[in-house]
């Protein structure tokens, strides 16, 4: 089996980001630092991981948690702030979680222990649609929101087309849903600074068909069969 696809299984991390903890030089096999990003792992190999052995879990855990703001999308932080890991310390399993949200962005995050499943999830090939519910400063205007709908230049990559519903328009705020299947790092605050409407509030509402509901800031629920089989097919 290959070395990223063993990490993945083993509930560390997505094979992409495995793929960085070898190049890293963070995984050691048979108690060498691996430098082949190819390596296929045998019977018998032990694997480690920031030094600590992995095996393969055999048991598939699927969580939809929704993040607060103040915390960091990773396993762990140089900077010691709060991670999404302290919101699920109770789970029996070695998760991770898939994708990531910004530290001061809320809303819908999934965690497993699952590489094949956090790949499909994250993989530009699948374009999977992410929906946002943003509260932005001023008016958008019907010419913004074609814009929107049309790609914007957030400097460097044009984005590909947006679903954009206005929900309300308060004062002089708006608040505004945006579905987008790309995930690049601060990509929707850069879309709306593009426009002249920066994000003053920002969470991620749904994920495919499977959306965030009125799970409470801080809490999680374990998604069902029928919505883990519908992300898959996503």
């Amino acid at each position: 089996m290959r070395i990223n696809k063993y990490i993945a299984q083993a509930g560390v991390a997505s094979r992409r980001k495995a793929d960085e903890l070898v190049a890293n030089g963070n995984v050691k096999v048979n108690g060498l630092t691996l430098k082949e990003a190819g390596y296929d792992v045998v019977q018998g190999d032990v694997v480690e991981v920031n030094g600590r052995r992995i095996e393969p879990e055999d048991k598939k855990v699927y969580i939809l948690l929704h993040k607060p703001v103040g915390y960091v999308t990773t396993v762990s932080d140089d900077k010691d702030r709060p991670t999404v890991m302290d919101l699920v310390r109770d789970v029996d399993a070695r998760i991770f979680p898939v994708g990531r949200l910004d530290y001061n962005t809320s809303g819908m995050l999934i965690m497993t222990n699952d590489g094949d499943f956090a790949y499909r999830l994250t993989h530009p090939k699948h374009e999977m649609p992410k929906t946002y519910r943003a509260r932005v400063a001023g008016v958008l205007s019907d010419e913004k929101c074609a814009k929107l709908r049309k790609g914007v230049d957030i400097g460097g990559f044009v984005t590909s087309k947006a679903k954009v519903q206005i929900i309300r328009g308060v004062q002089r705020q708006t608040v505004v849903d945006i579905t987008i299947h790309e995930g690049k790092n601060r990509q929707v605050r850069k879309m709306f600074k593009v426009i002249g409407n920066p994000v003053q509030e920002l969470s991620r509402i749904a994920i495919g068909e499977i959306k965030l509901g009125r799970l409470s800031e801080g809490h999680y629920r374990k998604l069902t069969r029928e919505e883990i089989e519908h992300l898959r097919s996503c």
